[in-house]
């Protein structure tokens, strides 16, 4: 455990962060699952409205470093074939 004080405080600032990045993960993880849920559902109206509200989501957690900008191209991407594969 942290001894100075500077380092217990850098502990709390820690355990904040933590818990912030696990919140804004999760939600991004919902944004994306209702796009798959939309998609498995047949509706592609309802699967690019989806999309749209899911796309800044997942770009802003690769902008703060949540997750890494490849790996935000890869939902995306996948996420979007999924739904031009519905419309052919």
């Amino acid at each position: 455990m942290a001894n100075t004080t500077s380092a217990k405080k850098r502990a709390r600032q820690a355990e904040t962060h933590r818990q912030r990045n696990m919140s804004d993960r999760s939600m991004m993880r919902t944004f994306v699952k209702n796009v798959i849920k939309a998609i498995r559902g047949g509706d592609v109206a309802k699967a690019q409205a989806a999309y749209k509200a899911a796309v800044p989501m997942v770009d802003r957690m690769a902008r703060k470093g949540i997750i890494h900008k490849n790996k935000a191209a890869r939902h995306k991407s996948r996420l979007n074939t999924r739904i031009h594969a519905m419309q052919s």
